[in-house]
């Protein structure tokens, strides 16, 4: 009797945001030391920032399952009930990014004080620090520029490696050999483009209904740069 051989299926990512799915390295040990000792955080609150991909939205939900916080995204501050959400701690996940909005910035600048006021604590998330970010309300930037903040650097090797596996993992599939190795010697340093290669890996290997092995990564990162080479995102 021959083999069944067993084909990739386009099973949806999954991704895992437990405490113990969070790799710790040197490159990010202080930014998660930060958020484990939130309860002696400087005015119960803090910025945590990083690029796409750090791990922000991960690191929000360990904080919110150890805090018994609320995650809220920015942009939905403006039609929130403030008063409602101020009646635990909250995260805010992209904070930056409502800069410029005169009713998010408003309710973001009531979500701080009536927080902090019930003896609760805030966590926001951020690409950038809030020294760069461009907001217009003077009293919510002065409260930001005043808040301490943490930084999830790009990764080292050893944290890209797992990152790599992790990535893999929420896919439901495992690399054959010393895929993650060779990825690892030729990729760029970013966590960015390690979810870009993983994508475009799991997309490849059901395309040709086989597994992740070496060759196909060479290709992969082969037109991957070509596509870098020609100026596309």
């Amino acid at each position: 009797m021959s083999a069944v051989r067993q084909l990739p299926l386009p099973l949806p990512a999954r991704t895992a945001l437990g405490r113990e799915d969070f790799f710790v390295s040197p490159a990010n040990a202080m930014a998660v030391a930060m958020i484990e000792a939130w309860p002696t955080w400087a005015s119960r609150k803090c910025v945590l920032t990083g690029p796409e991909g750090a791990g922000k939205s991960h690191l929000a939900h360990v904080w919110a399952a150890q805090s018994g916080a609320r995650i809220v995204p920015g942009d939905t501050l403006a039609g929130a009930d403030i008063a409602a959400l101020a009646a635990t701690s909250v995260c805010v996940e992209d904070a930056d990014r409502i800069a410029g909005d005169e009713a998010a910035e408003a309710a973001l600048f009531h979500l701080h004080n009536l927080v902090l006021a019930e003896g609760h604590a805030l966590l926001l998330t951020a690409r950038r620090a809030p020294n760069h970010w461009p907001l217009a309300l003077p009293d919510l930037k002065s409260r930001m520029l005043g808040t301490q903040a943490v930084a999830l650097p790009e990764p080292d090797d050893t944290l890209l490696a797992a990152l790599l596996a992790k990535l893999f993992a929420d896919r439901q599939t495992v690399p054959v050999g010393d895929v993650i190795p060779y990825l690892l010697t030729r990729m760029p340093r970013s966590y960015r483009a390690a979810q870009a290669i993983v994508e475009a890996l799991d997309s490849a290997a059901l395309a040709r209904k086989g597994a992740i092995t070496r060759p196909l990564a060479m290709r992969v990162l082969e037109t991957l740069e070509e596509g870098r080479n020609d100026g596309a995102p």
